[in-house]
């Protein structure tokens, strides 16, 4: 080290400070590194460097950088760098260097130079680090070059065509049909790429994932009330945010509320605001969503929820753009664009007499349907990717490898939860995976839906079917579109029975 030191020329005990150690540190560092002194000569490299150019360390330490490899290194542009580093910048960023060395041949390289201090106003020394982008580069010009013979065959083959069609005496209406055709083709793929590409994560290229992003394009730029309809898990919201994005409202944020979520008590309060000393507990003028909303998009979801007696505000607001807080006379006027989504069947519902006729033809001006997954088998291979790359990335793993017999498995199941069911069962996969090959847990050969496994006893397939139909009534046991209603039993029945399968709410629902 020593040794080292003297032939830099620089000050000794400074130098020392930094070097030590440092040799450990710069060979763990891939890229090619040096540490030059002031006078450009070599103070260290590490073993990447030697590795990469072919230098021998004996031949390196304490020379000028450029007459290494017997002058090898004597490259103009690496001259201009560490001059314009000298006078007093500190750093200078991706300087790109093409050269042609005798031992090793071409190669293009990133320099990046900095200035580093052993000690606060001392000794200042410069760190060269060296990317080798030979491989990178030459692969972007064959593929630059691949482009242009591509294109140049192309012209050529256009101008055969076209001297076809003169051999051939084509009529100018025929060549002005042609030129149409092209243009409406080049329109066409425009839309495709758009289709696939252009709407956050709705991810798809089957004929019913395109027909919907057609219709939110259609839609988008107007401020017609949008239904959402589609089973739970469809990705109804994906279809609302991008109706939004797209939207001459889009610089603003979109507001939701799942009417599902809230209380029956509390709805009309989140929905409209309400007062000071409206209703018990309400010690402070309370904005609603509604207000909130003026001026940009409010996405109702679960629209099919909404209690009855709500029902005619929200008509009154969808077709005269007012409502009064709850707690005041006052009229307050919005401008706000709703979007509703819903997983239930409205008609029905208008049918069995839980929804208002008048509001169902209001909120169906423009209906879209998300198609179920069991009908989009074409984007199940897309889904997979896109679900095993963001949950590897989210939890540190690196999957390169689907095996096709786990495709085949995906694509045959009936997935009656839709892509959120899909993404449950990738999550599982990605965290029971060790290696870099997806490791599919869930068996996915359930003949039957709901169908529980025969060495279930009666009580457990009883239990199972009980506490589905409790999560899907959002566990209200007794009243109006409840789990006892569906059931067809009495509440005090239902509660009986729950107490001896040992059912009991989640904490969050208590």
């Amino acid at each position: 080290m020593g040794q080292k030191i003297r032939q830099t020329g620089c000050d000794q005990r400074t130098i020392e400070a930094f070097l030590q150690g440092a040799d450990i540190v710069l060979d763990s560092i891939r890229e090619p590194l040096l540490v030059l002194d002031p006078a450009l000569k070599v103070v260290i490299a590490n073993r990447s460097f030697y590795l990469t150019f072919g230098v021998n360390p004996k031949e390196t330490e304490g020379a000028l950088i450029y007459d290494l490899g017997n002058r090898q290194w004597n490259i103009p542009r690496l001259k201009e760098l560490l001059e314009d580093i000298l006078p007093g910048n500190t750093l200078f960023h991706d300087f790109e260097v093409e050269h042609d060395f005798a031992t090793i041949g071409r190669k293009i390289m990133h320099l990046n130079a900095r200035r580093i201090y052993t000690e606060p106003d001392q000794t200042q020394l410069i760190l060269l680090a060296i990317e080798d982008v030979t491989d990178r580069v030459s692969y972007r010009r064959n593929l630059e070059g691949l482009v242009k013979k591509k294109t140049a065959e192309l012209t050529v083959a256009l101008e055969e065509a076209e001297e076809k069609n003169r051999i051939a005496e084509t009529s100018l209406s025929e060549i002005k049909k042609l030129k149409q055709q092209l243009e409406a083709e080049r329109a066409y793929l425009q839309e495709e790429i758009k289709l696939e590409y252009n709407h956050e994560h709705i991810i798809g290229q089957s004929d019913g994932l395109k027909y919907v992003l057609y219709k939110i394009e259609q839609i988008a730029d107007s401020d017609t009330t949008v239904l959402v309809l589609g089973e739970t898990g469809t990705g109804k919201e994906l279809v609302a945010r991008a109706i939004h994005n797209l939207s001459r409202r889009k610089n603003r944020t979109m507001l939701k509320v799942n009417c599902a979520a809230l209380p029956t008590n509390l709805i009309e309060s989140e929905l409209f605001g309400h007062e000071k000393g409206a209703f018990t507990g309400a010690h402070a003028r309370h904005t609603g969503r509604f207000e909130v909303a003026n001026g940009t998009t409010l996405f109702l979801d679960e629209i099919g929820e909404l209690p009855l007696e709500l029902q005619p505000k929200l008509l009154r607001v969808l077709q005269d753009g007012e409502f009064e807080r709850l707690g005041s006379s006052h009229s307050t006027k919005v401008d706000a664009r709703i979007i509703a989504a819903t997983n239930r069947n409205l008609e029905e519902e208008v049918r069995n007499g839980n929804f208002r006729e008048d509001l169902w033809y209001r909120l169906n001006v423009f209906p879209i349907t998300m198609p179920p997954l069991r009908d989009r088998l074409d984007d199940i291979p897309l889904l997979v990717e896109f679900y095993v790359k963001k949950i590897s990335r989210r939890m540190g793993k690196t999957i390169e490898t689907i095996p096709s017999k786990i495709m085949e498995t995906l694509q045959a199941y009936p997935w009656p939860g839709n892509v959120r069911e899909l993404e449950n069962v990738l999550e599982r996969a990605v965290i029971n995976s060790s290696g870099t090959k997806l490791r599919l847990v869930d068996e996915l050969k359930r003949p039957f839906r709901g169908l529980s496994s025969s060495e279930k006893t009666l009580a457990a397939v009883e239990r199972d079917h009980i506490v589905r139909v409790l999560e899907q009534t959002q566990w209200k046991v007794g009243g109006k579109n409840s789990a006892a209603e569906i059931l067809g039993l009495d509440r005090s029945t239902l509660r009986a029975r729950m107490r001896k399968l040992n059912i009991s709410p989640p904490k969050t629902i208590k």
